[in-house]
């Protein structure tokens, strides 16, 4: 899970107005909690969250705090989202070597565990080299990489557009995967 602690003022940002960064937080926050929920219902998968931000600043920071008990949590890496992409699969597969990743950010409401299984079984089937869910928005919710050293191939792809989907499937593609 690529996440970031739901601290108002820096979190959802786009929301305000008309949320007040409070509750743009608290709805990051809501947002990450149904996403650990989905994540931690899926069999057999080790969980690790990739964290940016301070948890101590962060709205329904308990709630938060319980939730990652137990979990692997990294830190984010890298300066633009693309580069944090690649690290988090790199970070991951150097905690868990040998195992694919299945990466998906902290707000993603149509993914519960079924998804996230279905996603990760796919992966697995032989001949499939990644996964890619594709978002209505023009991105994607879902990048899963048998090796996940592979993510370097989408760490300079322009991220929060409405092609960034199309040119990471590009980008995986042009690579032969």
């Amino acid at each position: 899970v690529l996440a970031k602690a739901p601290e108002p003022g820096r979190a959802k940002t786009r929301l305000c107005p008309p949320a007040t960064p409070a509750q743009a937080a608290d709805l990051a926050a809501a947002s990450l909690l149904d996403t650990l929920d989905a994540v931690a219902g899926v069999p057999g998968a080790a969980s690790v969250v990739v964290l940016t931000g301070r948890l101590a600043g962060a709205v329904r920071a308990s709630e938060l705090i319980a939730a990652l008990q137990g979990l692997r949590v990294l830190p984010q890496r890298g300066h633009g989202l693309g580069e944090r992409i690649a690290a988090a699969h790199a970070d991951t597969a150097a905690l868990l070597p040998g195992r694919a990743t299945l990466l998906v950010g902290m707000d993603t409401p149509q993914a519960d565990a079924a998804l996230l299984e279905a996603c990760l079984e796919r992966l697995r089937a032989p001949g499939t080299d990644a996964v890619l869910g594709p978002a209505a928005d023009g991105g994607w919710w879902v990048l899963g990489l048998r090796d996940p050293l592979a993510a370097q191939l989408v760490a300079d792809v322009p991220t929060s557009r409405d092609d960034t989907g199309e040119r990471t499937l590009q980008a995986l593609r042009n690579a032969g995967l």
